[in-house]
């Protein structure tokens, strides 16, 4: 065992939560879910696998979430592992982790990981293959950025370094519940994006401590709010589609590539075209838009 603490929020994760602790149990020294209330039997495959689970209801996003257990449960572990419970790490990657967590250097306080989509049973490989993520940390040195969407943990100090293996985000629901995410996230992510061109909250810009991809990432995002609305969605679609090689991922690729790169980024354009159909650039009644029929606070 590592002198390691893996944290999972959970939220009626029947389906995966098995499959994600057997791969961290052989590392971790202790793994605690972060459970809203589940009332599919989470928390009791959780506690037979010897998980320790807390419930606490949802703040609204996941960095808020997990920001609430950082500052709120005793974690004595050295190092801490933020995973979701449709992830699972892959074996060369949980070999790697043991090799190289005792070893890392003092000055090093994050580890940055590549992860895979695998959607409909299939590994994304073009698109957006790999997305790389700081998931890693020294406990007392990271937490997450604030944000509505697209939330990364940010490093507070020290140096980060990337491993070579992957792990995997394999959701096992059906296509209904895909979209039906898809649909829930739009209007946070059209606030968020609000937020980017209008600069609602007085500090949209990007925190520091980010790892280069979530950096680089938040800066296309800002280059893509100016764009116009609609033409951006497909030209996104376009980029992942054709550029980025997602095509060569079949059937798969171009449904994964059409849902979230062009129809959800279109729902996303229509909430923000409805909104300001109805504000206009006013900031103050966006906000109160956002609030008032949303329950969105920025």
């Amino acid at each position: 065992m590592l002198d390691l603490t893996v944290i999972i929020l959970t939220k009626d994760e029947r389906l995966h939560i098995a499959r994600c602790l057997e791969r961290v149990k052989p590392l971790a020294s202790n793994i605690i879910l972060i459970d809203c209330h589940s009332t599919d039997g989470t928390q009791k495959i959780a506690k037979s696998m010897g998980a320790t689970v807390i419930e606490h209801d949802w703040p609204g996003n996941q960095a808020a979430q997990f920001n609430w257990a950082l500052e709120n449960i005793k974690i004595d572990s050295e190092w801490i592992f933020r995973l979701d419970a449709d992830e699972y790490l892959l074996p060369e990657l949980i070999e790697e982790i043991k090799e190289k967590l005792p070893t890392i250097p003092e000055d090093v306080n994050g580890v940055v990981f590549k992860r895979r989509h695998i959607f409909m049973d299939r590994w994304m490989k073009g698109g957006i293959y790999p997305v790389k993520m700081l998931r890693l940390f020294r406990n007392g040195h990271a937490r997450y950025e604030q944000r509505l969407m697209d939330e990364h943990l940010k490093l507070l100090d020290g140096c980060i370094m990337e491993f070579d293996n992957d792990f995997c985000d394999h959701n096992l629901n059906n296509i209904s519940w895909f979209c039906k995410k898809h649909v829930d996230y739009a209007i946070r992510e059209a606030a968020e994006m609000l937020n980017t061109e209008y600069n609602l909250s007085g500090n949209a810009g990007i925190e520091d401590g980010l790892d280069s991809q979530a950096n680089t990432k938040h800066k296309r995002k800002q280059a893509y709010v100016k764009k116009p609305l609609f033409w951006r969605s497909f030209a996104y679609f376009v980029y992942r589609y054709f550029l980025k090689g997602a095509w060569r991922d079949g059937k798969e690729g171009f449904l994964f590539s059409f849902i979230q790169g062009w129809w959800y980024r279109t729902l996303v354009d229509a909430k923000i075209f409805e909104i300001k159909k109805k504000c206009g650039d006013d900031k103050n009644k966006i906000k109160n838009l956002l609030k008032e029929e949303y329950g969105i606070s920025i």
